[in-house]
């Protein structure tokens, strides 16, 4: 594309149709841009409208479009073509500093955002000046740009925080420290100076306040992995600054907003952060700063008031409090009587309190309230903040803190009994106060894995949950009803079995509660439950217990998908999911029901797929539905193929890319059902599953591959007489993914398929130009990855078409391929092969080289077979070669740029493994003895003499074993 006006005026028509709410306007324009994304100089086209548009809207459209497209193509993957030119690769990055230095703070961040992927990939070794050129704008003066510095310096940086250690990572901080840490802590000096100057001055304290918050976070992100030393070294002028910052208050700072935190609470916030980060790491070097920061963080917590804006700011206090209390040599300072009592009194029983903004959440936005509550993304509220102390104190003085806290729930709960309609928020507190009391370790798997001594858990269950959950009305008091059922949740292993079977029916009934919250809960409670382990590694919960259940937990689950804001409720599903996997064949009567729900649902769903989670369940259900009919009845698939086909035609005409991957697989799996011929609906389909654009994308290969493995299995002979025009098409495939080092598995997947189940004369005039392309690769990019694949695959031509047809096909596409083959790969390599059926189909193959094969016995490859043999029974013996060599060991990794549906494997779309060899031979070992055996007997003498000569005295004795176990000798 030209960088040219009316290119220029091409893309915006194309932008504003994107943000139509019309579909059948917006989604021409967004398949426009994605093909011509491809395209030189598209980037630079949006980078210039970005910057000249007249429009505000374009502006920030195509900015966010840049960003997409670098997230989607910055990355190069091996084996993959660039999706960027390099002209336009080098242009990016001279001119993206710049522009998003001048632009306004709405396309500032999407700019951001695109260098710190860019920065990802590229920065140090490829963009060596970006560090420079951003110090550089320090100097300016101008704190609309040294903001725009300071945003991509934290995006760019904060990865330090999740990286794992290493070499490469150590001397890129270091590097990026050299430069960075000085001019920073000028930068927050000078910043300081000016905010005393402009103390009266309100707008220019924001801007100011705003570089101070970003400074923090780049602190943070420096001193995450080590304490550099030049931190330590000026440790007092950043300590005294953040002390001085924490008691720092500014009328002209303060908010009216009661929900959004302002700018000195958010600075505040992370000051405790990165002091609770020294107080943990640093302790040492931090220990003459802490008293004061410690001081200034109690006053903080004792004087902030309840308000939503505070949480972060609160959340992160406690969390200090919390790091500090759990180290050995800060005990002292807790150790008090009175101090615990007052801690106790002023900050976690305080922060306990539900309170009126979380009721709103709780009825209004359920969905955030869950995540928080049930996921543990509340890290930070002041619940969790205060519920973590809690276990911080409890870790040096779980006495004391259990003897204050049971004082605090006795008068909690006797408030409520006096008046339950008013006081019921002194129930829920008790409750939360004895769920952090009693949690020493928890797990999201497993529930509470450690629990505190002093608090009789099933005592209180009984005593103050069950009666809230055995209430005549479902709908009453719903936080207490939550609060119940999360309680059984996460003491699940520590309340007895019969207490649990008590509350299943109690949960059922849940499912039909009008709030949201709990009838989520209750879904997630009985999926908890039911995946719980008992003796003999079965499930605790048996379906036997379920039997006078199955009709109305299954009917109250679907209704629950059609209460308000739970159509797509991931929990409920993935309790759909659970339920017919505990229960098997007692759903089976509900199934014609079940089915058609779940098919309604997937075709609602498939016009907007936008849960993830709810859209993997609901397939895994449809999974389970067809396994577990199809096993007690196996003629049922024809039901399930009437139910479903038409949804799954619509799903692939309209190219729904969420789903695609999903369908192959359930059509994988209702195909291997079928015992005979392929359906002629099936066999509509095949070309279609060759076109090359299903194959671009990344997630649709797996399943592709097993879905065409299935027609092979079940329809080698119709494909053949049929669709023998195909089989070019279906080679394509294979040579497609044969060349990708993340896809070459696959390909052999799918050849083995058709060396295995296609008619031999079908495949006669392709099968050189199969090895022709292995060799090629082979001699391009030897991984083990593809050698082991090779191996089985050459050993199994071996098995199928026999051992001269291997010998002939290699040394027809070069006089003496045959002994290369052997002496450089397989004699060498075979010890690398892993996996039952793989070691058992290499060991038949060679057997039938060594033992079917004249031309080993009277030609120059005669001197390979010992070493061949030797190789074989080291590849019984011997333990398996799992090395890689140290460049290939990331190859695997399937790492896709950007959003690309990456493949989801259902569990219950699993396909058993597949054996060809296994009718034919039950012990290769054996096998082996007596193929030897038949061989001797047609040349007596040559086989023991061979042994004699050149076979190590272990693998001998070895081999002796074998021709005993099968009562054989040579002659």
């Amino acid at each position: 594309m030209e960088l040219s006006d009316a290119n220029l005026q091409t893309l915006t028509e194309y932008l504003k149709k994107t943000l139509d709410p019309d579909p059948a306007i917006r989604r021409p324009a967004e398949k426009f841009l994605e093909s011509v994304e491809g395209s030189q100089n598209y980037p630079l086209l949006l980078l210039t409208l970005l910057e000249k548009s007249q429009e505000n809207v374009i502006k920030v459209c195509a900015s966010v479009t840049f960003k997409n497209y670098i997230k989607r193509n910055w990355r190069i993957v091996e084996d993959e073509p660039n999706k960027i030119c390099e002209s336009d690769r080098i242009a990016i990055k001279a001119n993206i500093v710049p522009l998003m230095l001048s632009s306004p703070e709405q396309i500032q961040k999407q700019l951001s955002d695109a260098i710190s992927i860019i920065g990802r990939e590229d920065f140090p070794q490829k963009w060596p000046d970006l560090l420079t050129e951003m110090v550089n704008r320090f100097q300016s003066g101008d704190f609309h740009v040294i903001n725009g510095v300071l945003r991509t310096a934290h995006s760019l940086f904060k990865r330090y925080r999740h990286e794992f250690k290493s070499n490469e990572l150590w001397s890129e901080i270091k590097l990026v420290l050299d430069a960075f840490a000085l001019p920073l802590t000028n930068l927050f000096k000078a910043t300081i100076e000016l905010c005393s100057t402009h103390a009266n001055d309100a707008s220019a304290l924001k801007v100011l306040f705003s570089s101070l918050i970003l400074i923090a976070k780049l602190f943070y992100s420096l001193n995450f992995q080590d304490l550099p030393e030049f931190f330590e070294d000026n440790m007092e002028t950043w300590m005294t600054n953040f002390h001085s910052l924490l008691t720092l208050d500014n009328k002209l700072l303060q908010t009216d907003d009661e929900e959004e935190a302002g700018l000195l609470e958010l600075l505040k916030s992370q000051i405790c952060d990165n002091a609770a980060l020294y107080a943990q790491k640093y302790d040492e070097e931090f220990q003459p700063y802490l008293p004061r920061f410690v001081t200034a963080i109690w006053n903080l917590l004792v004087t902030t008031g309840q308000e939503v804006k505070y949480d972060l700011l609160v959340s992160n206090a406690i969390q200090f409090l919390a790091s500090v209390c759990e180290r050995p040599h800060y005990k002292h300072l807790f150790e008090d009587q009175n101090t615990l009592t007052s801690i106790c009194e002023k900050v976690i029983v305080p922060n306990m309190e539900f309170r009126a903004a979380d009721e709103e959440a709780f009825e209004d936005n359920s969905e955030e309230y869950i995540r928080r509550d049930l996921e543990g993304s509340d890290i930070d509220t002041r619940r969790r903040a205060a519920c973590d102390l809690v276990r911080g104190l409890c870790k040096f003085f779980e006495g004391p803190v259990t003897g204050i806290f049971s004082g605090y729930v006795n008068s909690m709960l006797q408030e409520y009994a006096k008046n339950p309609s008013v006081n019921w928020k002194h129930k829920d507190a008790a409750i939360y106060l004895v769920t952090s009391l009693a949690s020493k370790a928890q797990t999201q798997k497993h529930g509470i894995t450690q629990a505190n001594e002093l608090v009789n858990l099933t005592e209180f269950f009984v005593n103050h949950i069950q009666p809230d959950l055995k209430s005549a009305s479902v709908n009453e008091f719903p936080v207490l009803k939550a609060d119940g059922i999360k309680y059984i949740m996460i003491f699940r292993n520590q309340v007895p079995k019969e207490q649990l079977l008590v509350s299943i029916p109690l949960l059922i009934n849940h499912l039909q509660a009008e709030s949201i919250v709990v009838h989520t809960y209750a879904a997630h409670a009985l999926e908890r439950l039911f995946t719980m382990r008992g003796t003999n590694n079965t499930t605790l919960i048996t379906a036997a217990e379920m039997a006078p259940f199955v009709e109305v937990l299954l009917t109250n689950l679907f209704k629950a998908l059609t209460l308000p804001g739970s159509s797509e409720n991931e929990y409920i599903m993935k309790a759909i999911m659970r339920s017919f996997s505990l229960l098997q064949e007692s759903i089976i009567p509900y199934i014609p029901s079940v089915i058609t729900q779940l098919t309604q649902k997937l075709l609602a769903v498939s016009k907007n797929p936008s849960k993830p989670h709810f859209n993997h369940y609901m397939f895994e259900s449809i999974c389970l539905s067809i396994r577990i009919t199809c096993k007690a009845n196996p003629d049922a698939v024809g039901s399930f193929e009437e139910a479903l086909f038409m949804v799954f035609t619509e799903i692939l005409q309209n190219d729904v890319q969420e789903f695609i991957p999903y369908v192959f697989q359930v059509m994988s799996l209702l195909l291997e059902m079928h015992k005979n011929e392929i359906p002629s609906s099936y066999m509509a389909l095949f070309p279609h599953l060759l076109q090359p654009v299903l194959w671009e994308r990344t997630g649709n290969i797996p399943p592709l591959v097993r879905l065409l493995q299935a027609y092979l299995e079940r329809g080698a002979n119709t494909i053949a007489n049929a669709a023998a025009d195909k089989i070019p098409g279906l080679l394509g495939v294979f040579q497609k993914l044969i060349a990708s080092k993340a896809n070459d598995h696959q390909g052999f997947y799918l050849l083995n398929s058709i060396i295995e189940h296609m008619p031999p004369g079908s495949v006669d005039q392709y099968r050189k130009q199969i090895f022709i392309l292995l060799f090629q690769r082979l001699q391009n990019s030897k991984t083990t990855k593809f050698i082991k694949s090779f191996l089985v695959f050459i050993n199994l031509y071996c098995i199928k078409y026999g051992a001269l047809a291997l010998q002939e096909i290699f040394d027809s596409i070069q006089p003496k391929m045959f002994g290369m083959v052997l002496e450089k790969i397989i004699i060498p390599e075979i010890q690398k092969v892993s996996g039952q059926v793989e070691k058992k189909i290499c060991a038949v193959g060679i057997t039938k080289i060594l033992t079917e094969c004249p031309p080993m016995m009277d030609t120059e490859y005669t001197k390979l077979w010992t070493p061949l043999l030797q190789a074989l029974i080291g590849l019984f013996e011997l333990p398996e070669d799992d090395t890689i060599p140290d460049e290939e060991h990331f190859i695997d990794i399937e790492d896709t740029p950007g959003y690309q549906t990456a493949f989801s494997q259902l569990a219950f779309a699993g396909k058993k493994e597949h054996d060809p060899v296994g009718q034919m031979v039950n012990n290769p070992r054996i096998h082996l003895a007596q193929s030897l055996h038949k061989l001797s007997t047609a040349c007596p003498g040559r086989v023991p003499s061979m042994l004699s000569t050149s076979l190590n005295a272990e693998a001998l004795r070895y081999l002796q074993g074998y021709l005993q176990a099968a009562s054989v000798t040579l002659l």
